[in-house]
């Protein structure tokens, strides 16, 4: 199965924010045991760096846990044509939208997020990291 994980999963794991993370981290486990294709978007990585040097307070500790996300996960491309097509979806979260976008592209099956309401008119269909393991793994 080929999924991309939001930025909220990523973060609930990566800062170990409770009680989310019990699920994100098991996701991540699958992840890193090749039990699970799973993606992260280019833009969604600027973020994750955002809130990794903000919760560490430390730039190099955040680039070393970036290094290992990108040994782990796919990172998918945002092009132009990624940022206009998520404008025209019927979606009010832009940057939802253009996750979105990008999953359809790279033909991804679903999209791992907590906020599931934002994903109301997405082309891909969004699950709760909890719905995944108990459908999925």
């Amino acid at each position: 199965m080929n999924v991309l994980i939001d930025t909220n999963v990523m973060l609930d794991a990566l800062m170990n924010r409770t009680p989310h993370n019990i699920s994100a981290e098991k996701i991540f486990r699958f992840v890193a045991e090749d039990k699970l294709n799973a993606s992260i978007t280019a833009s969604s990585v600027t973020d994750i760096y955002y809130f990794l040097k903000r919760y560490f307070h430390d730039t190099n500790q955040a680039k070393q846990i970036l290094t290992t996300i990108f040994n782990i996960f796919k990172v998918i491309d945002v092009t132009r044509s990624d940022c206009e097509k998520a404008l025209s979806l019927s979606m009010d979260d832009y940057e939802d939208a253009l996750l979105s976008t990008c999953a359809k592209r790279r033909r991804l099956e679903l999209i791992i997020t907590r906020n599931i309401k934002d994903f109301a008119g997405s082309p891909v269909t969004a699950i709760t990291p909890d719905d995944f393991i108990t459908n999925y793994l």
